[in-house]
């Protein structure tokens, strides 16, 4: 854990399976999930992945930019070797988040996978339910709840 981990980029979509937007700021409820993603209400409520991974794919001749994995918090800083089942973040001033679950399967016709071949989220994705909803905004700061 260090001071600087945070959220690089907030991501929205109102579709599953389409890359985010970026967003400066989201309206996550409890129990839900962002507030204008199609994630919410699902097992899925808040994806996170980490700014560092995006080196794998750009070394493949790929340029990406945050909210094309598909996640809605792309963290920088964040120490992801803590992450397991039942760990708690805090989000912001308010916000706790549950990790529920370690990548996923990639879906059919995934473009990142179709363009290199590959895809980092089903790897290195995280995905949380939200215990403590409010506001979190680009640049808030994440820690790991002890």
């Amino acid at each position: 854990m260090t001071s600087l981990s945070r959220i690089f980029k907030i991501s929205i979509s109102d579709k599953k399976g389409d890359k985010k937007w970026n967003v400066p700021r989201a309206e996550l409820r409890q129990d839900f999930g962002i507030i204008g993603d199609a994630h919410a209400g699902s097992h899925r409520q808040v994806s996170l992945l980490p700014l560092e991974s995006f080196a794998k794919v750009e070394m493949k001749g790929l340029a990406v930019s945050p909210g094309e994995f598909a996640e809605n918090f792309t963290t920088l800083g964040l120490d992801f070797s803590q992450v397991a089942p039942g760990k708690r973040l805090i989000v912001g001033k308010q916000v706790e988040l549950e990790i529920t679950q370690i990548g996923k399967r990639c879906h059919h016709g995934c473009y990142i996978r179709t363009m290199v071949g590959d895809c980092i989220m089903p790897r290195e994705g995280i995905f949380a339910r939200v215990v403590k909803g409010g506001t979190v905004r680009e640049g808030d700061i994440i820690l790991w709840k002890h």
